[in-house]
């Protein structure tokens, strides 16, 4: 006999989405959120990242029906347009011709996502702390608006995030692994307005980098015009947070370290002031369910934000779960302990590659062989589309496994590595023929 009612902890995006799945399937859901109804409320900035929405997360909205909806909220970015600290611009295109990642608010998606839930038949209950849960009977206990109740159900889902309550719970039962690791970086959000004239200030079409060996600061557009810009910079240190305290020290490290951002930023010191300073963590955890009870998107595998795909992975989660319930026919605890199997290895190398992609902005994007390394490596996939795709666009832009994306790419670092030993390679790349790098490349993924 299958689960029928299903308790999902996180109103969040991931919270929102999967509950459409399950109620789509036929399951009574009832999602609780601890925070209000931010629908109703006015959304105060500074608190999230900008998301970049790409292909796994668009195959999930789809598979609910919900992508011409969450496109028209959307802007495309085809690349990173990195800023050097002498106001040069440098153009990378993310991948093919057509190929681009969205920015999107996430807010919005939110709101559109409970929405859509709503309309799915789930019953949504706000202001709803869960400050108990029974893993073997599937039980929870909430204390919020209502006092304190409790709720049975078949099966408990937390998607409440990298701080998860139904995580905690799991942490203390025999032989459940857990590791968390914070950067000694943070972020804090800022902003570029549209123009007096109403009208972008950057290019609209590209993601906004401003790379700084330790530090740097990225811009993503939106659909009023402004940026939503991100600070990334370590807490400690000789420049950090810790000393960026006084109005005439945030402005004159602004102007040294991102010249043409300051002119752009009327309200810098405005924001700065205060908008919260927030962490970067990783966790980890396995297994991912517990009795009666299963983790799902950051709760599961909270990942540092820069390769874009904290998001998309939660979302792909919910595509992969639900894959798994058509062929158990909604058994949702046999579906979830297949769907956890190989997902748990997949979400551990999505970890380490957006690790990977944090170093790659911050210090390579502007470096010049770097910069070669990235033109000779479009010229392999145009020469050979079928072979040569390199690691981003394996991330980015396809389904393939990230575990399986993550073996590939190291193969073709360690190839390219050899590539830029070759003497002259930075004069002569445009005349070369690689097919003896893209044949070692095909062998070596052939013997994975």
């Amino acid at each position: 006999m299958s689960e029928k009612k299903i308790t999902v902890l996180g109103a969040g995006l991931v919270g929102s989405l999967i509950s459409i799945f399950l109620a789509k399937r036929g399951f009574k859901v009832k999602l609780y959120e601890k925070r209000v109804d931010m629908r109703n409320q006015r959304i105060d900035g500074g608190r999230s990242i900008n998301l970049a929405l790409s292909h796994r997360g668009l195959t999930a909205l789809q598979k609910v029906g919900l992508w011409s909806q969450v496109k028209e909220i959307c802007l495309p970015m085809k690349g990173r347009i990195m800023h050097d600290q002498d106001c040069n611009i440098t153009y990378q295109p993310y991948g093919q011709e057509g190929q681009h990642i969205n920015s999107i608010s996430r807010s919005k998606l939110n709101m559109l996502l409970m929405n859509a839930a709503e309309t799915s038949g789930v019953e949504l209950h706000f202001e709803e702390q869960c400050v108990d849960a029974n893993l073997d009977l599937g039980t929870c206990f909430f204390e919020g608006v209502t006092g304190r109740i409790k709720v049975e159900s078949d099966f408990i889902l937390g998607a409440d995030g990298a701080f998860s309550g139904v995580r905690e719970a799991m942490r203390i039962t025999d032989r459940f692994n857990f590791s968390q690791y914070y950067l000694p970086h943070g972020y804090k959000e800022l902003t570029i307005p549209a123009t007096p004239s109403g009208d972008f200030a950057l290019d609209p079409e590209g993601l906004h980098i401003w790379p700084r060996e330790q530090y740097m600061l990225i811009a993503l557009p939106n659909l009023d015009r402004s940026f939503t810009c991100t600070l990334f910079l370590p807490f400690e240190g000789k420049i950090s947070f810790e000393h960026l305290t006084e109005p005439n020290e945030v402005q004159s490290f602004f102007k040294s370290s991102f010249p043409d951002a300051v002119p752009l930023m009327p309200h810098l010191l405005q924001d700065f002031s205060q908008n919260p300073t927030a962490s970067l963590v990783t966790i980890r955890c396995n297994p991912w369910m517990v009795g009666k009870a299963g983790l799902i998107g950051d709760a599961s595998h909270a990942i540092v934000p820069f390769y874009g795909q904290g998001m998309n992975a939660g979302f792909e989660d919910c595509r992969l779960l639900d894959d798994k319930l058509s062929k158990h026919r909604n058994q949702l605890s046999t579906a979830f302990k297949e769907f956890q199997a190989n997902r748990i290895i997949d979400a551990n190398a999505i970890a380490d590659l957006a690790f990977q992609n944090f170093v790659e902005m911050r210090d390579l994007v502007a470096d010049r062989e770097f910069l070669l390394r990235k033109e000779i490596e479009m010229k392999l996939q145009e020469s050979y589309p079928e072979v040569w795709i390199p690691l981003y666009s394996r991330v980015t832009f396809s389904d393939q496994a990230y575990s399986l994306a993550l073996k590939i790419g190291q193969i073709q670092r360690s190839i390219m590595d050899k590539v830029m030993e070759i003497p002259g390679i930075e004069h002569n790349w445009r005349h070369m023929d690689f097919t003896d790098v893209v044949t070692d490349l095909k062998a070596q993924v052939d013997s994975i």
